[in-house]
């Protein structure tokens, strides 16, 4: 029986390499945002609020994150549970957890190492930051 396993975590160099990408596509979107990277524990690695970006999204850019931990897109996580009455009547109940886009997981070598979540924009807005940021690493 082994003691101890190995995980992966997204470094700090990377995680601020994705803020910085992501906040620079806000910026050429116009529209003032809120990044932060999870690691893969859903504590906060790197965030940047952006001049502007509201003071909720604060919080809803770590919940994208947090559920995209899960290992999908948080705007594929509502498709993940529709059909599953208990899962669907439970999701409400479980803090961080939310189902609108702007969180993505990140992966190194296929396992999750953290997440990047986007808020403060359309959700189309917040995907395309955090796509942004997740190209800059190369992780895609």
């Amino acid at each position: 029986m082994a003691k101890a396993f190995q995980k992966g975590c997204i470094s700090a160099d990377a995680a601020q390499k994705m803020v910085e990408a992501a906040v620079a596509k806000a910026n050429s979107l116009g529209v003032p945002q809120v990044v932060a990277i999870l690691d893969e524990s859903g504590l906060l690695k790197a965030f940047c609020r952006m001049d502007g970006a509201p003071l909720i999204s604060i919080e809803v850019a770590q919940n994208k994150d947090y559920t995209a931990l899960l290992g999908a897109p948080s705007q594929d996580f509502f498709n993940r549970i529709k059909d599953d009455p208990a899962l669907l009547a439970g999701a409400p109940h479980i803090p961080r957890i939310v189902t609108f886009g702007g969180g993505l997981p990140i992966r190194v070598d296929g396992a999750i190492v953290g997440a990047i979540g986007v808020s403060g924009g359309t959700v189309e807005q917040d995907i395309a930051c955090a796509q942004t940021g997740l190209d800059a690493v190369g992780n895609s």
